[in-house]
């Protein structure tokens, strides 16, 4: 039986990366995406392209409505699922705390860290051997900007992080007895479009000399780590934080 994996957020960056590896693992991939249907249906083109399966899925994640119909799409067109990628995720504008808004701190939260937990319990509900499933992993994207916490730039959103390494724990030991095994990367500056969205497209490159590496890294490189926490190399890891940040 072919192993399903629903990607969230996948229609770009770290997202996209891990649903063209997840495929060529073998994965039947959920390709979400919350507005860009094009860039969704790329992702599934490039991998029906080399003979995987893929479906596009629509869902803003920060919708528990959403939410549910995305993962009853999932079920009655690919079947049970065996992994999840928490990777959906907004940023804003660099800003100091003293000049955020309610609205802008209610956006960070829903989305990155109440819209991960509610679809990790719609992926524990379907793959704990409590619920009659066969295990499975869920990997949540995090940020080393968690141990950082981006002063002056998004402290927002660093708190946002720091709350899904504390999920990530507290899910681990909650159902690493039924067959679920939970782990986070937490990325440093990556190449990703997801700069631009904050308003600084060249972040990436223009931060690289303060990596020890001296160089930003790429979506792939991302991607390689949430792959090998979700398969059987990766089987004794739960409750894990993965840095993947060139030395940050």
């Amino acid at each position: 039986m072919q192993a399903i994996v629903l990607i969230t957020g996948a229609s770009r960056g770290i997202g996209a990366a891990s649903a063209l590896l997840a495929a060529q693992a073998g994965y039947s991939v959920a390709v979400n995406y919350r507005d860009n249907a094009a860039a969704a249906q790329a992702v599934v083109q490039q991998i029906e392209a080399t003979g995987g399966t893929a479906l596009a899925v629509q869902a803003d994640v920060a919708d528990e409505q959403q939410v549910l119909r995305m993962f009853e799409t999932v079920d009655a067109q690919l079947g049970r699922l065996s992994a999840l990628v928490n990777s959906a995720g907004v940023v804003d504008q660099a800003s100091r705390v003293d000049a955020m808004s309610l609205a802008r701190l209610r956006r960070m939260f829903d989305t990155n860290v109440i819209g991960s937990i509610v679809c990790a319990r719609e992926a524990v509900r379907r793959m704990s051997t409590r619920h009659g499933g066969h295990g499975g992993a869920i990997v949540n994207l995090s940020s080393i900007a968690s141990t950082l916490g981006s002063p002056a730039q998004y402290v927002d959103y660093a708190a946002s992080k720091g709350a899904i390494d504390s999920f990530t724990i507290g899910l681990a030991r909650e159902v690493a007895a039924e067959g679920i095994r939970v782990n986070a990367v937490r990325p440093g500056i990556i190449d990703t479009e997801i700069h631009a969205s904050g308003g600084q497209p060249e972040r990436a490159r223009e931060l690289a000399h303060l990596i020890p590496m001296q160089r930003a890294g790429t979506a792939e490189e991302v991607a390689r780590a949430v792959l090998w926490l979700l398969s059987d190399q990766a089987s004794y890891a739960t409750g894990s934080l993965l840095d993947v940040a060139g030395g940050r």
